[in-house]
């Protein structure tokens, strides 16, 4: 797998092997060990997956520590734009996004990881989305800001004035109006913070 390196420091692009031949194709989506060597060390105990049409935007969630969580990210049918936001204060980058096309012609995945919000936009038809998880859902612990938060300068590359959004992410609030509960000194992965 070929690891690309995105604006934001820890936020990657995974491009996997492909082997293509008059039967399809053929690509390892996921190995521990070449990812930990690669990307970082994480163990993923969850594996997640949506179904979504045109239009849908579902995010920026997060999960509050100690619950937080990172993700690893693909689209197996049809296209969405993926969006990672750094939400840690003190940060560098906090407020700054990175956003990727993720479809299932390219294969490409994306690591989101902790102390970032992530969402997506579909932009077929039908989108089917997949992810792993580094850490259970807590549904206690979940978190949002809104997508339609003009500061964050995301392109969804469709009409959010026309997005499908759940009730919940209606009422999440702009990065102006939020407190971040993940601070850029903390290291998230160690548990004993």
């Amino acid at each position: 797998m070929e690891v690309i390196k995105t604006d934001i420091d820890g936020v990657v692009i995974i491009k996997p092997r492909v082997f293509e031949d008059a039967r399809g194709y053929f690509f390892e989506s996921f190995s521990q060990r070449e990812f930990d060597e690669k990307v970082r060390p994480t163990k993923f105990v969850q594996d997640n997956e949506s179904r979504s049409s045109f239009g849908v935007i579902r995010g920026l969630h997060f999960q509050c520590p100690p619950f937080a969580q990172s993700k690893l990210v693909r689209c197996v049918k049809g296209s969405v734009l993926d969006v990672a936001v750094d939400i840690r204060k003190g940060s560098p980058t906090f407020g700054k996004h990175v956003a990727v096309e993720l479809t299932e012609e390219n294969h490409l995945q994306f690591f989101v990881p902790r102390g970032f919000a992530h969402g997506f936009a579909v932009l077929s038809d039908i989108a089917v989305f997949q992810y792993k998880c580094d850490n259970y859902y807590a549904p206690n612990a979940e978190g949002g800001i809104s997508i339609l938060d003009k500061s964050l300068g995301i392109d969804w590359l469709i009409d959010t004035s026309k997005a499908i959004l759940s009730n919940k992410d209606i009422e999440h609030k702009p990065m102006t109006d939020f407190e971040s509960p993940f601070d850029y000194a903390v290291d998230l992965y160690n548990t004993n913070n």
